[in-house]
């Protein structure tokens, strides 16, 4: 069996589950072709995985313009009749506008590409990553290849978006749509006829489990807060640096490290100053998943005080690490944490809130103690890496004896038995 992953931009800091889901398929005996739409940029080439996954890719948007001309004629000249059915799809599901039916285009010439090379290298299935763009070049290129396609839903953004972007139509495409959580398979039901509800199927993202020392003696210093994640303002970072702010107020030291890049860090590191915080706040900006397991190792709690969440896999690696975690009540965050259990889940945009809950967990090093324990076992029973992996070859496998089953009493309606290897 020879898979092709697909996503619009391979590898970036910011998707490091995705490259450790394929190698985690690969390491399950699956052979793994990489493509990617455009190139990465250097920024993102943080560690000697991203290089090496870099080398490996095929970026579809690299090559010579008359090869993928050449594609696009060999694909209609290989059967005109799936050239234009795709093409009457491609019309069908274009963005609305002039400026989406020239994209639509754009994708329509990727996809021809993209299936002609898949064919070239023996590929038997493609699966995506993401709903958007890069699903819709898989969805034409399963079309016009013949070759079965599926993808991973996250959310939240694309559920914002997902008529605009067919995400309905495609999971009709599609051999099956994984979902990360159940929050995001509910979403996919709303969007699908429930004709298709059987193609839907939970796989969680997946983190590896570290050796950690529980009995280690803390370092040293004030309390450590750590966030990693993207600086954009869906990750709620103001309210953060608003509830550290009253908390440094009342007489309270703490260090915050921001682990992470995006287009709002200008507008946090001003806020910052305004606030009179800027000395306990550390901007480290996009780090290698070493420097960021050291971050966590070195951290008292982790906070993620998003407006907007899938199941955040930051959230599974400080949990995997052993730390207590903060986060908010959105999207399938409470599928992973709960609340007095393995965290604290508090309500979004709530200055207070947030501010109560640091200051409770860094009073109280028993409590971080025991939601480390919880958490960690909680990753390990529902998030690890090579049994999620697993879980998704168990769903290649079986499309490619033929069509997922639809009916009514399917035991695959919730969650793939992982394949054994």
């Amino acid at each position: 069996m020879k898979i092709a992953y697909l996503t619009g931009e391979y590898p970036r800091a910011t998707d490091t589950f995705i490259q450790r889901e394929i190698l985690a398929v690969e390491r399950a005996g699956v052979e793994v072709e990489r493509f990617s739409v455009r190139r990465t940029g250097d920024e993102h080439m943080v560690g000697p995985q991203q290089l090496s996954e870099r080398a490996a890719t095929t970026y579809l948007l690299s090559s010579p313009l008359p090869s993928i001309l050449g594609d696009l004629r060999a694909a209609a000249r290989r059967s005109p009749k799936r050239f234009f059915s795709t093409l009457k799809l491609a019309v069908k599901t274009r963005r609305l506008g002039l400026r989406g039916t020239a994209k639509q285009a754009a994708y329509f010439v990727e996809a021809a590409h993209l299936a002609e090379e898949m064919r070239r290298r023996g590929v038997t299935h493609l699966h995506n990553h993401f709903a958007d763009a890069c699903c819709t070049v898989a969805m034409l290129a399963s079309e016009l290849s013949g070759i079965p396609f599926s993808f991973t839903l996250h959310g939240p953004g694309i559920f914002f978006e997902a008529h605009e972007w067919k995400v309905g139509t495609k999971i009709g495409k599609s051999a099956f749509c994984a979902t990360i959580s159940s929050f995001a398979r509910a979403q996919a039901s709303i969007l699908c006829s429930p004709a298709d509800w059987h193609r839907v199927r939970i796989v969680h993202c997946g983190v590896e489990l570290p050796e950690i020392d529980l009995d280690a003696v803390r370092e040293a210093g004030p309390p450590r807060l750590l966030f990693v994640g993207r600086l954009d303002k869906v990750k709620g970072v103001t309210v953060l640096f608003d509830a550290v702010a009253e908390l440094a107020t009342s007489g309270a030291k703490l260090e915050l490290t921001l682990v992470g890049d995006g287009p709002q860090r200008a507008e946090l590191e001003a806020r910052a100053a305004a606030l009179g915080i800027d000395g306990a706040v550390r901007f480290t900006g996009y780090q290698s998943q070493p420097a960021v397991q050291e971050h966590l190792r070195r951290c008292d709690v982790f906070v993620l005080p998003s407006f907007a969440e899938g199941v955040p896999v930051s959230l599974m690696e400080a949990m995997a690490q052993g730390k207590p975690v903060i986060a908010t009540n959105v999207g399938g965050v409470t599928e992973l944490v709960t609340d007095g259990v393995n965290g604290r889940v508090v309500i979004p945009g709530n200055v207070a809130a947030l501010r109560d809950a640091i200051a409770e967990l860094v009073a109280d090093e028993q409590k971080r103690k025991r939601f480390g324990i919880a958490g960690r076992s909680r990753v390990a029973e529902e998030f690890a890496s090579d049994i999620e992996a697993r879980r998704l070859v168990t769903l290649f496998r079986a499309v490619a004896d033929g069509p997922l089953s639809d009916e009514s009493d399917d035991s695959w309606s919730e969650r793939p038995v992982p394949a054994t290897v």
